[in-house]
């Protein structure tokens, strides 16, 4: 038997990754990855020639099986996504789960994960924070919202540039103009910027100024 590693990737800059990281992804038998393609980039930079298998969020059910068959078998696999690490907002809790049922060794390596950089970055409170990900899109929204309004601690979510703007103007609806808030986009790449102000402030700036890329709000949690 042997064992998954599950492996983060840089985000934006490639000399983030670690030199381990590149040692554990060139030793392994087989790389589960998110896009093959965009992998293939990282891996031709830093010349790794293992090779790869799609694991994704569409077909993960389909292949945790096979992938748990290799693993008893004695394949040594890392498990990686397009960029930070794996199971964050990321496909990888469903075939770590599996690895643990079947007692199969398990082993995380420290790495890149957007919303780290993000959140000491943003200037507000990080002594106690909660990870939201991505809200949900229609169904349980609302209700989301409302209970996250009397959320003391600082909140992290994911989002996609063309839905910002929505979610500024419900933060604005559900949490009140003056609530603090922080988005940081495109990190550690060339255009990296990170905007800071009220839930208004910020969504007059990027309803003038349409955002790209990936993006990290941070809010301020509700005054006690």
């Amino acid at each position: 038997m042997s064992k998954l590693y599950i492996v983060p990737t840089p985000i934006g800059n490639l000399k983030d990754i670690t030199f381990r990281a590149i040692e554990v992804l060139k030793e392994a038998d087989l790389i589960l990855a998110e896009d093959t393609r965009t992998s293939g980039k990282l891996l031709k930079h830093f010349e790794i020639t293992t090779h790869m298998q799609s694991h994704h969020m569409h077909n993960e059910h389909k292949t945790i099986s096979s992938v748990i068959q290799k693993l008893k078998a004695g394949t040594t696999i890392a498990l990686i996504s397009d960029a930070g690490t794996p199971a964050i907002s990321d496909p990888g809790f469903l075939l770590t789960r599996a690895c643990l049922a079947a007692s199969i060794p398990i082993e995380c390596l420290p790495g890149a994960t957007a919303f780290v950089p993000a959140l000491v970055n943003s200037g507000l409170p990080n002594d106690k924070f909660i990870f939201e990900g991505f809200l949900p899109v229609k169904k349980g929204r609302q209700t989301r919202l409302l209970l996250l309004a009397e959320e003391s601690r600082t909140m992290i979510f994911y989002e996609s540039p063309h839905k910002l703007i929505k979610t500024l103007g419900h933060f604005c609806t559900y949490f009140g103009e003056e609530r603090l808030v922080s988005v940081s986009r495109e990190l550690t790449k060339l255009y990296e910027e990170t905007t800071r102000g009220t839930a208004k402030e910020v969504l007059e700036h990027y309803t003038n100024k349409p955002p790209k890329g990936e993006i990290v709000i941070i809010v301020d949690g509700k005054s006690k």
